[in-house]
């Protein structure tokens, strides 16, 4: 499968959660992906963490509707291994490694990805 350059680039990825009552829960939010997975960080008692916490399947999306790139994904809560911390601080200039607020790191496997 050929690798989507957006994903070294973009800022913004759509995150989709559940709500533990089924309701959904989308937001942007900043990622890195590495080695087939994507990451996040996030606060610990934020919405989409507690979602997390309850049911660990995710959608996520690229901003370009135009060039849609879809996944469907579980996340885990990890410890980041030094290429993702360093990968925050090159694009985003944020050092997630100190980061007290937002000190919650999701790993999400990729299960299915449409790009178009």
């Amino acid at each position: 499968m050929n690798l989507d350059p957006r994903l070294q680039t973009e800022r913004n990825i759509w995150l989709a959660t559940t709500r533990p009552d089924g309701r959904p829960h989308l937001v942007p939010i900043w990622f890195v992906y590495e080695a087939g997975r994507f990451y996040i960080c996030t606060q610990a008692q934020s919405v989409k963490a507690r979602n997390l916490q309850s049911n660990s399947a995710v959608m996520l999306a690229l901003e370009d509707g135009d060039r849609a790139h879809v996944v469907e994904g579980r996340a885990r809560a990890v410890q980041p291994s030094t290429n993702v911390i360093r990968q925050f601080k090159e694009k985003f200039d944020w050092d997630i490694s100190t980061d007290k607020s937002y000190g919650l790191v999701f790993e999400i496997e990729v299960i299915r990805q449409v790009m178009g």
